[in-house]
């Protein structure tokens, strides 16, 4: 039996799986209308898009406006036709290389259902959650530093000492 969870939302590192998110999806009473699921995993990159090497990030949230957020999106992208299913699950904590950071699933009657709205879920959420990362560097020089980005380049400079 799948356990009822919320749809969306930020949740501490190792909370939740994405095998047990698949399970309630499938469990819904209108997954069988489903004939596609589509699934976005963000995941830590080895480099900055500034070319430097980076050796971890550290997320935090406004955590109560970004459930908010996070459900009110997928709420928005439910309505559109032939959508049965968006739920968006972030990730806070300290993350490694090639760790798993956000997961975002769309279940929809078609294909063509489901991977407009599985981008839009992505843009959206980046543009409209209030969610933070901090980023552990190596810069060219080999200069180990940190500082908090936003997810259009807007950095904030907290060098490491």
């Amino acid at each position: 039996m799948v356990k009822m969870m919320v749809y969306a939302g930020v949740h501490r590192k190792g909370e939740i799986s994405l095998s047990t998110l698949l399970d309630a999806v499938k469990a819904d009473q209108n997954f069988p209308r489903a004939g596609a699921v589509g699934i976005f995993i963000g995941v830590v990159r080895g480099e900055s898009i500034r070319g430097e090497t980076t050796e971890k990030l550290e997320l935090e949230a406004y955590e109560e406006k970004a459930n908010e957020i996070l459900r009110n999106i997928c709420r928005d992208l439910k309505d559109q036709e032939g959508v049965i299913d968006v739920q968006i699950h972030h990730f806070l904590g300290e993350f490694d290389i090639g760790e798993d950071l956000v997961y975002v699933i769309v279940a929809g009657a078609h294909r063509h259902n489901v991977f407009p709205v599985l981008q839009q879920a992505v843009e959206r959420y980046k543009k409209e959650a209030p969610i933070f990362k901090r980023e552990y560097v190596i810069d060219k020089t080999g200069r180990a530093k940190s500082f908090w980005t936003s997810e259009y380049g807007e950095t904030y400079n907290l060098s490491r000492k």
